[in-house]
């Protein structure tokens, strides 16, 4: 025998969801990065923090609602990734308007940012420091310091010991970033998945329909 269909789901597991695990990321680095890098009477300073916010806060409130409301689930999604795009715009602005350069996925501190699967704002900014005191070299990197080290013409006219680096802030804004496309990209294929439950399974009338059928069938 089927096992019965329950008129309330389970529902409200928003925590182990990895778009909402990225997003709250995004708003801790967002946080900080707006506290460190934008004057506190900028308005963009607060709608970032606020576009963040949006993002964590609507994911949350969908995947509660969704017990009872698979529409109200579905449009908070889409509330929270419309918050997050304002948030890419903002950082990719704040790029533009710095004079720094927004880093392509295969940027290499980019990719050793992704090897570090960060989970929370303490890691990220171990990250940034290892990238500000050249801690990440890569193999071809110490390769070349090593070849200029046995050579007769001083290593400093070979191989920049100190080469130029980016700061703390285009270092975080570009991370950010990254982990904004993310959330975004988790959040389509959250949509899509959530568009198509609702289309084939419909909502709490069609389920409470269900359930009282169901029910009188084996009444």
């Amino acid at each position: 025998m089927s096992e019965r269909e329950k008129l309330i789901p389970p529902h409200g597991g928003y925590r182990k969801l990895k778009s909402f695990q990225v997003a709250q990321l995004t708003y801790d680095v967002t946080a900080r990065f707006c506290e460190r890098y934008i004057g506190k009477g900028s308005r963009t300073r607060d709608q970032m923090v606020q576009a963040a916010r949006s993002g964590v806060q609507n994911i949350a409130e969908g995947s509660q609602a969704s017990g009872t409301s698979k529409k109200t689930e579905l449009k908070l999604t889409n509330v929270a990734r419309a918050g997050l795009e304002e948030l890419r715009l903002d950082y990719e602005d704040s790029l533009r308007l710095g004079g720094f350069a927004q880093w392509p996925p295969e940027h290499p501190a980019l990719m050793r940012f992704k090897a570090k699967r960060c989970a929370t704002l303490e890691q990220v900014r171990a990250w940034v420091e290892e990238e500000r005191h050249g801690l990440a070299r890569t193999n071809a990197d110490r390769q070349g310091l090593d070849t200029a080290r046995k050579a007769s013409v001083p290593v400093s006219v070979q191989v920049r010991e100190r080469p130029c680096r980016p700061g703390s802030g285009e270092l975080v804004a570009n991370a950010a970033l990254l982990l904004v496309n993310l959330a975004c990209h988790l959040l389509d294929k959250q949509i899509a998945a959530q568009e198509k439950a609702f289309v084939e399974q419909g909502g709490f009338t069609e389920r409470l329909y269900r359930v009282r059928s169901q029910r009188r069938g084996h009444a």
